[in-house]
């Protein structure tokens, strides 16, 4: 690639980057999925790209589409049924009579809006929770409920750019905060295999030389993929 060749390429991904962080401004950052996508900023990128369109965010509804157009240029159209409709706003909450301490709730839920402890009832801190429904699939008791709190209201005039920001920030501390807790579990996973490698025949009820070997072998292969997933998930220099 030729110099103008490359400052032209880096000039576009520069405008194409600016246009997806203006997308994602725009969307309610209820983090729900059901655009299709994993979270808002997959949705604003695949928007940017061209790979989903400008009608697929049920929580933002009409005023969304109409927002999303004016920024993308496209033209407006009705919300696609395929990802949902409009609707008013709901808040989860757990009926604690049914509920069994279980935390599947906790981990599905993408701005940490869950309390509790595992075999200990789970509250649902109403201020935070987006409606995203993600803890609904999840509960194997079925004790969370959706509570409509706008009556009438849907999309944006449901929700508040408040709201949003605040939905936004914790998603991202939420995030990171699961990240760091599985690189310190994959720490302290591997640190365990070293130790019983270190010394295999005094952590084994076994004292078999062919069944100690296929252990370690075992524990080696773990231990060489734990290796080979941190240098992925290492930042390129």
């Amino acid at each position: 690639m030729t110099p103008s060749a490359s400052v032209k390429a880096e000039a576009a991904l520069t405008a194409r980057d600016q246009l997806s962080a203006r997308i994602l401004d725009a969307l309610p950052q209820t983090q729900c999925t059901r655009c299709g996508y994993p979270d808002c900023a997959a949705y604003a990128q695949a928007i940017t790209t061209g790979n989903a369109g400008i009608n697929q965010c049920p929580p933002g509804g009409a005023e969304g589409i109409n927002r999303l157009a004016a920024i993308t240029g496209k033209p407006v159209v009705v919300l696609s049924s395929e990802f949902g409709v409009e609707a008013p706003r709901s808040v989860a909450f757990i009926d604690e009579d049914w509920c069994i301490g279980c935390t599947l709730c906790i981990k599905a839920c993408p701005v940490d809006a869950i309390m509790g402890v595992n075999k200990g009832m789970h509250t649902i801190i109403e201020t935070h929770c987006t409606g995203c429904e993600l803890c609904l699939p999840v509960c194997p008791v079925d004790c969370i409920l959706l509570e409509n709190i706008t009556l009438g209201r849907t999309g944006w005039a449901a929700w508040s750019a408040e709201l949003a920001d605040t939905a936004r920030t914790r998603y991202a501390h939420t995030k990171l905060q699961r990240a760091h807790d599985a690189i310190v579990s994959d720490q302290r996973l591997e640190e365990k295999a070293r130790t019983k490698l270190s010394d295999l025949s005094a952590h084994s009820q076994h004292t078999d030389p062919k069944v100690l070997d296929k252990k370690r072998q075992v524990i080696e292969a773990a231990l060489e993929r734990a290796r080979a997933k941190r240098e992925t998930q290492s930042p390129q220099k």
